[in-house]
């Protein structure tokens, strides 16, 4: 019971950890965000099992965050209020061919950036762009040609995105 308790704690830390400090999205890990979580399993894995080292307290381990993710999931489905707080809400960046500068702040997307994703929706420019969005998901919409054209790719950014708040 102790490695299960251990387990759902790492958990829940990990969880407020990565909402305030960690990414909107998970779509695309460069380098050092791979290298950061393989860190992060590593030093919480003591916490997690203790001196307990063998097959049994591993899978226990294994087990009781399998358990909590599919709760914490259930959880995020049904009450829309924490939902919100971990996942947050969609931003728009452009709207009518501008850019709404202080949502790209919040987003802590460039200007540069912006003109990527949008090249990569196959838009020449933002002033072309009827409505550019940020979802929850971390992925960026793109809707273009008077709202009929939507395009959807994911950010492929290598810099951690802080949730806008």
């Amino acid at each position: 019971m102790d490695i299960v308790l251990r387990s759902v704690a790492v958990y829940i830390f990990i969880v407020f950890a990565i909402r305030l400090f960690g990414k909107k999205e998970i779509a695309q890990l460069s380098i050092t965000d791979l290298v950061f979580v393989l860190l992060i399993a590593n030093a919480v894995q003591t916490a997690m099992v203790g001196q307990n080292t063998t097959l049994v307290g591993g899978l226990v381990a294994a087990a009781s965050l399998f358990i909590i993710n599919y709760l914490f999931g259930v959880l995020l489905f049904k009450s829309r209020r924490i939902s919100s707080f971990f996942q947050g809400h969609p931003l728009m960046l452009i709207y009518e061919g501008k850019e709404i500068e202080h949502n790209l702040q919040k987003a802590r997307i460039s200007h540069d950036e912006l003109e990527q994703v949008v090249r990569e929706h196959g838009v020449e420019k933002i002033s072309d762009v009827n409505l550019a969005v940020l979802e929850m998901n971390g992925n960026i919409s793109v809707l273009f040609k008077n709202f009929k054209h939507k395009s959807v790719e994911k950010r492929h950014t290598h810099k951690i995105v802080t949730k806008p708040e």
